[in-house]
């Protein structure tokens, strides 16, 4: 009778270890394109915030200082060899993306996008903005502002990366038809540095005293207040009566302050926590062997005076 109840035990024991070892500890990694935009530590809040209420996950926040594609796809090439769990991805460089995120795949490892996709790669899902909508929505946006037109210039960030490419294409198709051209030189390629970004805007006007409108498809000349209220002070004249309209993506706090403060006329903002919290859960689902969708979107914001105290809050 003994050694029935010592095998009883023995196999509740064997039943509680097999329990525990379905609830399994995962560590997911995001890897954003550059750890000093500011864009992406939103990213990094949700997926942290998202970890634990998930318990059992594990939030990992690791990319390049700068935009430097070779050095991001470096990095995954370290956490594969680490061994994470899940990936999720903020692509720079499609064609280098593509490469390491097979890599991944092949070891095992499930992979996400967010943000900036490499739809090409093994990944099994894209989380974030629709980005030739949001390109589509800047362009829609300053048609409202001035629909009589004019010459327009676009900021962006890296030039092979494939969501700002979308967002060029997006803008220009709202714009077809109407009364406003691009500029030569247009768009502008910051590689995502919030400096150069500011500069861009400044050489973009100097080089064509009579624009209309600047349009930075991502946030970055902004993310530098100082230097942003420096460009446009000399010529708040010319904003405060729209012969140069700034409309401009993304809704960060900074961002939102200048627009109220009368340094930006329209804002198209994206939703980077909500990537950090959605990419979590969609790498758990995965993890599971559950279906997911392939593509999730986040959604869209507009923001203009009227509405800018709501988002402040």
């Amino acid at each position: 009778m003994k050694s029935l109840k010592l095998f009883a035990l023995a196999a509740l024991a064997s039943v509680a270890i097999s329990g525990s070892a379905m609830a399994e500890n995962y560590k997911f990694a995001v890897v954003p394109k550059a750890m000093n935009n500011p864009f992406f530590d939103l990213t990094r809040d949700g997926c942290l915030a998202e970890a634990a209420k998930l318990g059992n996950v594990e939030c990992i926040y690791q990319g390049p200082v700068e935009h430097e594609p070779a050095t991001q796809a470096q990095i995954i090439e370290d956490l594969i060899t680490q061994g994470v769990d899940g990936l999720a991805i903020s692509v720079s460089d499609a064609a280098a993306a593509t490469t390491v995120i097979n890599k991944a795949v092949e070891a095992g490892i499930v992979v996400i996008t967010f943000d900036s996709d490499a739809p090409e790669s093994k990944r099994s899902a894209y989380v974030g903005t629709n980005n030739k909508e949001f390109g589509k929505a800047l362009g829609e946006e300053l048609l409202k502002l001035k629909p009589e037109g004019g010459t327009y210039g676009m900021i962006s960030g890296g030039a092979a990366a494939p969501n700002l490419a979308e967002r060029v294409d997006g803008v220009r198709e709202a714009l077809a038809g109407s009364k406003w051209t691009e500029v030569a030189g247009s768009p502008t390629f910051s590689n995502d540095d919030i400096a150069l970004a500011v500069q861009q805007a400044s050489d973009l006007r100097t080089a064509n005293p009579d624009i209309g409108a600047i349009v930075p498809i991502g946030g970055w000349p902004l993310f530098a207040p100082d230097g942003w209220k420096n460009f446009v002070d000399p010529i708040k004249g010319d904003v405060e009566s729209k012969k140069l309209a700034l409309v401009v993506a993304d809704t960060l706090p900074v961002e939102l302050q200048l627009l109220k403060d009368g340094y930006a006329h329209v804002l198209v903002g994206q939703r980077p926590y909500e990537m950090g919290e959605v990419s979590m859960r969609t790498l758990l689902a995965l993890k599971k062997g559950e279906k997911v969708d392939q593509i999730i979107y986040t959604g869209l914001d507009r923001v203009t005076a009227a509405n800018v105290g709501d988002f402040l809050k």
